[in-house]
């Protein structure tokens, strides 16, 4: 009688393709959601990089122009912007002339949350909101002028202090506070 060798096969079992093959959908999903998330993560990011390049470009010209310009009037009212005025309490409007055409420009902080400026002196209906929609600037941010009296022996000086939020387009909420301090370039001592 021959012997019938029995060899067994060298293969996988179906059980064992499939849980290799559900360990390596696992891997690939959480992967996957990483990445997602990553996207998303930067995404945000480069929203909010680019809301802000928007809000310091907004503070830089607004430093250039209250650099040049002269007789600043810090108040909470559009009335008499004219005479020049210190408020060391700050306040949400600031004037002051222009040094390139000598024309009254004025600066303001609406209590919507936008920023606005005027280079009519601010005439009804000559205002430019300056804040993209994205930004919500708090009313307890403030225009503060010190020295703008003549005769009071101190260079004029500005600080802006600005506060709020951006909203990004999936809705997540960033906090900003941006304060920047510019004096008049004309001597006024």
């Amino acid at each position: 009688m021959q012997k019938i060798n029995s060899q067994k096969n060298k293969g996988f079992t179906i059980i064992e393709t499939m849980i290799a093959v559900s360990l390596f959908l696992i891997v690939v999903v959480i992967g996957i959601g990483s990445l997602l998330n990553t996207t998303s993560l930067n995404r945000k990011s480069q929203d909010t990089r680019s809301i802000m390049d928007n809000l310091s470009f907004i503070m830089e010209d607004m430093s250039k122009n209250l650099r040049t310009g002269y007789d600043y009037h810090c108040s909470n009212s559009l009335s008499n912007l004219s005479a020049p005025l210190s408020c060391a309490g700050g306040g949400g409007i600031i004037s002051f002339k222009s040094s390139s055409d000598g024309g009254q420009w004025v600066y303001e902080i609406l209590s919507d949350g936008t920023l606005q400026k005027s280079i009519s002196g601010g005439a009804v209906g000559t205002f430019v909101v300056l804040t993209p929609p994205e930004i919500k600037i708090d009313p307890t941010s403030y225009f503060l002028v010190t020295g703008a009296e003549a005769g009071d022996n101190l260079q004029p000086f500005v600080t802006i202090k600005l506060i709020g939020t951006i909203t990004s387009e999936n809705n997540v909420v960033t906090p900003f506070s941006l304060q920047t301090s510019v004096s008049q370039r004309l001597i006024d001592i």
